[in-house]
């Protein structure tokens, strides 16, 4: 049974830190391009971050740049996404995301329809 589960979401004051793990079942993670979404209440699952299968190489959504990092571990079979500077505006479910799709030089998955996997999501709450 595939399964894809994230973990580390909480409650954080404005200017802290997270990170969030993402693991699998089912299949061998690190053989996807893994990708981070985002959706708040009233709003679209919106493209966080993606991080190559092959190379690691790695893009983000323009609201998180600088901020956010996203990697994986030396195997591949762990992702992670490290998120500095939070911002209230940054509060959502964060949902972890395979794709069977190649990420190269000058294209990345960044379409829901893109990842065939998903988590349940974690949610991220950043409020004083």
């Amino acid at each position: 049974q595939v399964q894809v589960v994230e973990s580390g979401g909480g409650l954080v004051q404005p200017g802290g830190s997270l990170r969030l793990s993402c693991a699998a079942s089912g299949f061998t993670l690190e053989y996807y391009t893994m990708g981070w979404f985002r959706q708040s209440p009233g709003n679209e699952r919106e493209f966080v971050a993606v991080i190559a299968q092959t190379d690691h190489d790695t893009r983000y959504g323009d609201s998180v740049k600088g901020r956010f990092t996203i990697s994986r571990d030396r195997a591949g079979a762990t992702v992670y996404l490290q998120m500095n500077n939070l911002k209230p505006e940054d509060t959502a479910i964060y949902y972890c995301a395979a794709s069977a799709y190649t990420a190269g030089p000058t294209w990345f998955p960044s379409l829901k329809a893109h990842y065939a996997y998903w988590g349940q999501g974690t949610h991220v709450t950043v409020s004083a």
